[in-house]
């Protein structure tokens, strides 16, 4: 339940919710390292500007993350010390596995990615497309604008996920258009949610968007 060395955590400053702002995650991490009671952290990242923040020992936080089922998980903890690593890390007290809650809710983490789709009308029109983020809830894509669709449109789709090993996997799934959007190049943008899929196809988008979210994090 715990989560993992690699894993993205988002968080708040305690201080920030007493002073009666808003519970937002501003900041993002990556948990480097751990040890017996301690986890290390990248430099905290400000969400919106991308400024690091480097917070003081004993700042208080509260802290989400989301695991490879797409549920999110809530801990508090504290800001513990330093270390000078290959990089300088932050620490911070894992929290006990008892006082960790999660949201039945599920928030799957999506991630930008120009992959192959083909997708089937209910007039059996048929076209390829690229995708341009996908993630464990949904999709969306890029195509002609010549193409007929609207809001509300099932879909038949075959989706082409390569992972880093090699493996290529075709994964289908029925989904529904949510919105439509006529980019200044006259495509379309559609942004579907799935309907139908199984729930093997949906961890094979879960585990692609984790390798991808690091591979954007390693580089």
């Amino acid at each position: 339940m715990l989560p993992k060395i690699n894993q993205m955590i988002q968080f708040q400053f305690i201080a920030a919710l007493q002073e009666g702002k808003e519970l937002e995650f501003e900041y993002k991490t990556r948990i480097a390292d751990e040890r017996d009671n301690d986890f290390f952290l990248e430099m905290f990242i400000h969400e919106r500007t991308g400024r690091f923040k480097r917070p003081s020992i004993g700042d208080a936080l509260t802290a989400v993350y989301v695991n490879e089922e797409g549920v999110q998980h809530f801990f508090e903890t504290q800001v513990t010390g330093f270390i000078n690593d290959t990089v300088p890390l932050i620490r911070i007290q894992k929290p006990d596995p008892a006082t960790i809650t999660k949201t039945q809710r599920r928030n799957y983490l999506r991630v930008a990615a120009a992959l192959e789709i083909a997708v089937l009308t209910p007039e059996g029109e048929r076209f390829n497309a690229l995708t341009d983020d996908v993630g464990g809830g949904g999709i969306s894509f890029i195509c002609e604008g010549k193409t007929k669709l609207e809001e509300a449109t099932p879909l038949e789709c075959w989706l082409l996920l390569t992972f880093k090993n090699g493996t290529i996997e075709h994964t289908p799934f029925q989904a529904v258009i949510v919105r439509l959007n006529t980019l200044a190049t006259g495509r379309l943008h559609v942004m579907a949610k799935f309907e139908t899929i199984a729930d093997s196809d949906r961890q094979k988008i879960i585990r692609y968007c984790f390798e991808r979210q690091l591979d954007f994090r390693n580089r």
